[in-house]
């Protein structure tokens, strides 16, 4: 009993420990969209590179920490291969989602500052500039 309770309890920490957007981003993420700039602006992550590794034990995540500034990944590699084989039926899905995750925030915080700013700010002026309905002159 005691050891089911004890694997539940780790099971639940390594869900928890997915990859998450701060409330700013999923904002910056939602006017990107509505501007109808592309989301992720760029692949910095695999999905279904994460995925396909992790079935080694871990090794999804360690691509993740190498990709990305999410060094914690690091430390759910180790988790996952502590656990191994079990950690696959987790492992494979929390690092695809991750990868999705991690392109979101390095696009949400492109267009937070700088450069991409100043994208998301054209782009939003120029849907919200209604287009001029064109006009036939008749010939006199």
């Amino acid at each position: 009993m005691k050891q089911w309770s004890l694997l539940s309890s780790l099971l639940g920490l390594l869900l928890i420990a997915c990859v998450t957007t701060s409330s700013q981003e999923k904002l910056t993420l939602n006017r990107v969209r509505a501007a109808g700039l592309p989301v992720p602006r760029e692949e910095i992550a695999s999905s279904a590179l994460a995925g396909g590794l992790n079935v080694l034990p871990g090794i999804g995540n360690m691509y993740l920490g190498a990709v990305s500034e999410e060094k914690v990944q690091w430390a759910f590699g180790f988790l996952n291969l502590l656990f191994w084989p079990l950690s696959i039926v987790w492992g494979v899905p929390e690092a695809a989602i991750d990868a999705t995750t991690i392109n979101e925030k390095y696009t949400a915080q492109y267009y937070m500052v700088g450069e991409g700013a100043t994208q998301l700010d054209t782009a939003e002026q120029r849907k919200a500039t209604p287009n001029p309905v064109p006009t036939i002159e008749e010939d006199r």
